[in-house]
């Protein structure tokens, strides 16, 4: 368990970390929040919100401030993680705005676990054992924004979240299923990360997403074998990565206009079809390493602000000097800041330096050496 000091000074260094390489989430710890930020971690978040009125208003301190036996209670944050808890504890101070219960043994969340807690604002309950969420149990969290459920036993999303919650971190449990109207009234949702759970294209029901103005969703780790349909049109980062996807269909990606980053590695992709990445024009990253690919995906030249293309580890034997610049000089907007293609049969000495004329520097280029 962190002392108060340590505590403290784990608060103050927190950064966040980058996804520009569409690793895999992993959640390190309560203080991994955000997706992509502009400096500090969540303490610098919770002020911002202060400042702009979206936080919680202040209320007046207990006049005998209490703790649950075993946490530390200071600032507003309480930690219970790595206690050996079985249930949440009583006597939480109601004007608690973070609260750290991971890494116990909580199997239920009841319907007053968290009465009172209405200044909450973030709830990490990762690495335990959840299989059981009261229809009420967050009922008193009219602030809530941030909601850490990763690593637990759960088969379905619960039901009633917070209308004021904008991230949601819910991978590596155990659902199969998405019902329609599972996000209803969650309009404030930008970031929803479920992958690690069993989920196939057919456990998303129509409506499943429906109301939602995400920017950012991962679905890694799971059962895909295809692009799912009728996501978020909002989203701005799309992550996809280690399924069994086989193919990107003319039509997969024809909602998502605003994509910055499409993460599909890791999957068994051998076509995309021609045209599909025309609905894409705001692209600035595409990931398609580890897969069967035996050419370079066709459109990459019209794509005016792409500028890191993923294609190691397929099976590409032969690189054109078309594909990936335009003929006309000045079509390109933005150029290519990284294209990775080792660990593919290219006979690298074949490729003519034309090839590259829009990228912003050689050393961008990773062919590295293909071992069969």
């Amino acid at each position: 368990m962190l002392s108060h000091c340590s505590f403290l000074l784990l608060l103050s260094v927190f950064s966040l970390t980058p996804l520009s390489l569409a690793l895999p989430f992993e959640q390190r710890g309560f203080w991994d929040f955000g997706i992509e930020g502009e400096g500090g971690g969540l303490m610098t978040m919770m002020m911002r919100d202060e400042e702009d009125g979206s936080a919680v208003e202040e209320q007046p301190s207990p006049e005998f401030p209490v703790c649950p036996f075993g946490c530390h209670c200071q600032l507003k944050v309480v930690q219970c993680s790595d206690l050996g808890l079985t249930e949440v504890p009583k006597n939480i101070p109601t004007d608690t705005k973070l609260l750290d219960l991971q890494s116990n043994h909580i199997t239920e969340l009841k319907e007053n676990d968290f009465k009172g807690l209405t200044n909450l604002y973030a709830l990490s309950l990762v690495n335990n054992k959840i299989s059981k969420v009261h229809p009420r149990a967050f009922v008193p969290m009219r602030h809530l924004q941030k909601l850490y459920f990763s690593r637990n036993l759960l088969t379905a999303i619960p039901k009633n979240l917070p209308a004021s919650l904008m991230e949601l971190r819910i991978h590596e449990n155990r659902i199969k299923k998405v019902a329609e109207g599972t996000f209803s009234g969650l309009g404030s949702m930008n970031c929803i990360e479920m992958g690690g759970n069993p989920l196939q294209n057919s456990g998303f029901e129509p409506g499943a997403f429906k109301g939602l103005k995400l920017n950012y969703l991962r679905i890694s780790e799971a059962k895909l074998t295809g692009v799912p349909k009728d996501l978020p049109e909002s989203l701005h980062e799309l992550h996809l990565d280690h399924n069994e996807i086989q193919a990107v269909e003319l039509e997969d990606l024809r909602r998502y206009k605003q994509l910055y980053r499409l993460g599909l590695g890791y999957n068994h992709i051998r076509m995309i079809e021609n045209g599909s990445l025309s609905y894409l024009p705001n692209l600035r990253e595409l990931h398609l390493e580890n897969n069967r690919l035996s050419r370079i995906p066709k459109g990459l030249p019209d794509m005016k602000y792409l500028q890191v293309v993923y294609l190691h580890t397929n099976n590409i034997s032969q690189v054109n000097v078309d594909d990936f610049c335009p003929r006309n000089f000045g079509l390109k907007r933005s150029f290519y800041n990284g294209i990775s293609l080792f660990g593919n049969p290219v006979k690298y000495w074949e490729v003519q330096p034309a090839t590259f004329r829009c990228v912003n520097d050689r050393l961008s280029i990773h062919f590295g050496n293909y071992k069969k």
